[in-house]
């Protein structure tokens, strides 16, 4: 490639190496750190994966046990997080706000240092505490006093604890566990770019990953698993489904929940989540909303296929996200939330990463403006 060719969105531009996800659209194949996702997903902790992220290597037990207890004591929030949640409630921030907000103030117990050592307690402490943040938040926002994080519980159950106060049960729990582990990384993304960049200036851990929030919070980046699942709502019964679709269609309208910018086959996120999905249903969920959805995804891939030939729209992830989540019992303003909850783990990953390169993220950009543009005092224009 010239050096100076334009390249708009650095689409196709290779701007690092990584070893934390391989992501082959082509193939449909996503790695997490050397394991294929349908192999990790629905088999390790949450914590297994972050410790893969971060270490290179699957956990010992006893090196487990200590990373549990990590960032089990980091759960606390600061009395600043607390009150800055408090009063973003009372003003209705919207959650994804209020998480960005309360990301930047866990620096106040660290010395915001881009060193090594304080890097890696930043890194615990923000992947142990946006769980603690979303749901706090989220009980103020809705009248109800933040239940206090358990260091006996693992991230998922945690979370799930907190946001309800109920422990929930071992097929909720694992439907969690399969979900976090599934989005915890996926390559060069908007907000994990964003992320590496800031870390590369030598600034901090937390302002490299209230960054990251900010640029998930933008609708091209988080995607739309409640639009997927609000058109499933939408049709009621199976019998509706194929009309209404072929209706968005025909106005070409987009069929959420279908299609990736980079999977040209099956997002195989789809199919880790969707094996979760129904077993989570199978163990007491809403079965004939399982079935509808079903019945939604084939017919929609089917009229996908007629309507736009050759280009083998899927089911992405976000279709089976929406199903997951609501059958776990999270409001859809939580689905981006709880997708931060994970993806902080691939965050920090990557920023422990670029700070070993050392190497400042500086791209050129090609000017188009005027080069002649003569001065003019004020008196005179």
């Amino acid at each position: 490639m010239a050096e100076n060719t334009l390249k708009p969105g650095l689409e196709g531009v290779i701007a690092a190496e990584t070893r934390l996800s391989s992501v082959d659209g082509q193939r449909g194949e996503l790695i997490i750190a050397g394991i294929p996702v349908e192999a990790l997903a629905g088999n390790a902790t949450f914590e297994e994966t972050i410790y893969l992220l971060w270490h290179d290597a699957l956990p010992t037990a006893s090196q487990l046990a200590q990373f549990r207890a990590d960032l089990a004591r980091r759960r606390e929030l600061p009395q600043a997080t607390l009150d800055l949640l408090k009063e973003a409630a009372t003003q209705k921030s919207v959650v994804m706000d209020a998480l960005r907000m309360a990301a930047g103030t866990l620096g106040l117990s660290t010395t915001g240092s881009a060193s090594t050592g304080e890097a890696e307690e930043e890194a615990l402490t923000l992947v142990a505490a946006f769980p603690t943040i979303v749901a706090a938040y989220w009980r103020w926002l809705h009248g109800d006093e933040p239940i206090a994080p358990r260091s006996d519980l693992g991230q998922a159950t945690n979370y799930l604890y907190m946001l309800s106060g109920e422990p929930p049960g071992p097929e909720q729990v694992r439907a969690m566990e399969t979900y976090l582990n599934t989005v915890a990384d996926h390559g060069f993304n908007a907000s994990t770019f964003a992320a590496r960049v800031i870390i590369s200036t030598q600034s901090d851990m937390i302002s490299a990953i209230a960054g990251a929030v900010g640029a998930l919070k933008g609708p091209l980046h988080g995607g739309a698993p409640g639009p997927a699942l609000d058109m499933v709502f939408e049709i009621k019964e199976a019998a509706r489904a194929e009309s209404h679709l072929r209706d968005k269609l025909e106005r070409g309208e987009r069929l959420m929940g279908f299609g990736h910018r980079v999977y040209k086959v099956r997002d195989p996120r789809a199919e880790v989540l969707g094996v979760a999905v129904e077993r989570l249903y199978q163990s007491g969920g809403d079965k004939a909303l399982y079935e509808l959805a079903r019945h939604v995804e084939v017919t929609a891939v089917a009229l996908l296929a007629e309507y736009k030939p050759g280009r083998n729209l899927q089911t992405n992830v976000e279709f089976y996200t929406a199903l997951l989540l609501h059958g776990l019992g999270l409001p859809t303003e939580l689905f981006s939330p709880t997708f931060a909850v994970s993806r902080v783990a691939g965050w920090t990953a990557h920023c422990f990463e670029q700070q070993q390169t050392g190497r400042l993220i500086r791209p050129k950009a090609s000017y188009i403006g005027v080069k002649d543009r003569r001065w003019v005092p004020v008196e005179e224009r």
